[in-house]
């Protein structure tokens, strides 16, 4: 059905064939680059290593993710196991699969985190994060070898990128003042949801691939409202935070273990107890609440957080 596509059924097969022994496993692997897994994973970088760091990392995930979310709509292919019986299901996936969003992430987060430390067992060990979630997609039946490279492609550039220009952006940056850096901040936040919504809108009425099974519904703007929504409350907390200048990563274990669970336990009461409030579904006023909220996250995170640390006397 999709030649460009169906070259990679049998590397698909053959990494199932190799047994159910490794489902566990590839479940745990590719874990690692689901959104929750970020949700818990990210802030650590905020509130016990570095806030710069924390928020570099935000921001390129971010910004991968918004990118991804509207290449998706644009192209519209399916997943493997929707269409081949030949592929077991052992995960499930309900947007467009082209390209990888996993794989992508992936090398933008992790290849972010190793051009930071520098070292030669970080850079080995986060390449093989990379590639283990990669082939974890394809042997759980929901990407195409083509949609792995096509992630690897796109972030691949988007990482050059965000190393080549990230020193004359930040020295750029410094040079504002806090509402200018909010500006641009929100400047970009709706660069991302223009282009995602361009993608959404000018995709509307393209048929849905014929293999499409019925609970799925992958013609959506969630990916690209969340990315866009999330970076406004990261950018706006962060400059805050830099400006306030008095948040220190810096601290005993005791400080840094319960600055996490305090930490979760507000991210986690945004995270589902605004998603319990608010509106869901694919109408406008759904749309503006998504991003409120992952704003709110986004903000607690960077900014509210840190002071409630430093109210607690953990910072």
């Amino acid at each position: 059905m999709y030649p460009f596509l169906d070259w990679g059924i049998p590397i698909i097969v053959w990494l199932q064939n190799l047994g159910d022994w490794l489902t566990p496993f590839m479940e745990t692997i590719t874990f690692l680059g689901d959104e929750q897994f970020y949700l818990l994973i990210l802030p650590i970088f905020v509130w016990w290593v570095d806030v710069g760091l924390g928020l570099r990392i935000g921001i390129s995930l971010l910004l991968s993710a918004g990118i991804n979310g509207s290449v998706k709509l644009m192209f519209g292919l399916p997943r493997p196991y929707w269409c081949s019986p030949d592929v077991k299901i052992l995960s499930d996936g309900t947007t467009f699969g082209f390209p990888s969003g996993h794989s992508q992430n992936a090398l933008v987060v992790w290849g972010r985190l190793a051009v930071w430390i520098r070292k030669g067992w970080a850079t080995i060990l986060l390449g093989l994060i990379i590639f283990f979630i990669a082939v974890s997609r394809m042997y759980l039946g929901v990407h195409y070898p083509s949609d792995v490279l096509g992630g690897w492609l796109i972030g691949g550039i988007l990482l050059w990128a965000l190393v080549r220009f990230d020193e004359p952006v930040r020295n750029w940056l410094g040079r504002l003042s806090v509402g200018g850096q909010i500006s641009v901040v929100f400047a970009i936040s709706i660069a991302i949801l223009a282009i995602g919504s361009i993608a959404f809108f000018a995709t509307l009425d393209r048929p849905l691939p014929l293999c499409t099974p019925a609970h799925a519904d992958p013609h959506t703007a969630d990916d690209f409202i969340t990315a866009a929504g999330t970076l406004l409350g990261m950018g706006i907390g962060g400059a805050l935070l830099l400006d306030w200048g008095e948040f220190r990563t810096n601290v005993g274990w005791p400080k840094r273990i319960g600055r996490y669970i305090l930490g979760v336990i507000g991210l986690l009461a945004l995270y589902l107890g605004l998603s319990a409030i608010f509106p869901s579904g694919e109408t406008l006023i759904a749309a503006i609440f998504r991003y409120v909220r992952y704003a709110l996250m986004g903000f607690w995170v960077m900014y509210l957080a840190p002071r409630l640390f430093n109210f607690m006397r953990l910072a």
